[in-house]
Parts: C-alpha cells; sequence; structure tokens
C-alpha cells in the first residue's frame, strides 16, 4: 500500500515520469508474484511427476495434487485482460528446469519411502521426459475438462 500512496503524492505533484515509473515497478512486482505462485505450483507438480515416474504407480492423492498443480498454473497464469499470459512456453520449460532439482529433492523424501536421495532417486527416471510431461501437461491444460 506505500506504493499506493506515493502514486497519489506524484500524481498530486504532477510529477507524472515519476508516478509512471513506479507504475512500471508496480505492474513488475505484480507480474514477479504471479512468476513466484507459478514456480512453487510448478515444484509440487513436478514431485508427483516424479514420484510416478519413479515408482512406476500413481495414487488418487498423487492425482489431485496434479490436477490442483495445473488448475492453479492455469489459472494464475492468465492475463484477463489481455488474454494473455504471464508465463510462455520458454519461460515454463526454463521455470521447470530451475524448480526440478528442488523437486528431485522433495520426491526423494516421499518415494519409496524416502529410503533414495536424490542422487539415487534421479537415476530411476528419465528426467527429460518428466519435464517434457510437465510442459505437455502445463500446455495442454483445459480448466473445463
Amino acid at each position: 500500500m506505500e506504493e499506493l500512496e506515493a502514486l497519489r503524492k506524484l500524481v498530486e505533484e504532477h510529477d507524472y515520469t515519476a508516478a509512471l515509473a513506479l507504475i512500471d515497478e508496480m505492474d513488475e512486482m505484480a507480474k514477479e508474484d504471479k512468476i513466484s505462485k507459478i514456480k512453487a505450483f510448478l515444484r509440487v507438480l513436478l514431485i508427483h511427476l516424479i514420484k510416478q515416474h519413479a515408482e512406476k504407480r500413481s495414487t488418487p492423492s498423487w492425482e489431485n495434487s496434479i490436477d490442483h498443480s495445473l488448475d492453479s498454473i492455469w489459472d494464475i497464469n492468465q492475463r484477463p485482460k489481455s488474454k494473455g499470459q504471464f508465463m510462455k512456453a520458454d519461460e515454463l520449460a526454463a521455470a521447470i528446469e530451475e524448480k526440478f532439482p528442488m523437486a528431485l529433492r522433495h520426491a526423494s523424501r516421499e518415494a519409496f519411502a524416502g529410503v533414495f536421495d536424490a542422487r539415487q532417486l534421479a537415476k530411476m527416471i528419465d528426467a527429460e521426459a518428466v519435464k517434457r510431461q510437465a510442459l505437455g501437461l502445463i500446455l495442454a491444460y483445459d480448466p473445463q475438462n
């Protein structure tokens, strides 16, 4: 809210250049917040996909987490006014790469009751296939189905 007060003051003082700069900064902060939330749901999605690939099975709980993650990613990623998205396919792919090691670490604590560490679990999966699957699920996601 400090930003809104500062913006009001700049407009009242007719300092439109500074006001526009502050609006740009506020817009960037909002975008970064959206991207941060998307990445958090990407991590959850990856954890469950890694467990599925490693254990070669799934559970209703994992499926629900995958569905919830996909729905949340889709919802957060939408720009309602412009009908665009905050993150395009290449940015989503980069975020998947970024979050994969952390997701692997978390998955290692859950898959096979935590018996294997992240390095051991990584040897049990095709990491690139998991990443492709994650991106494919996100890009093909339809909230109506």
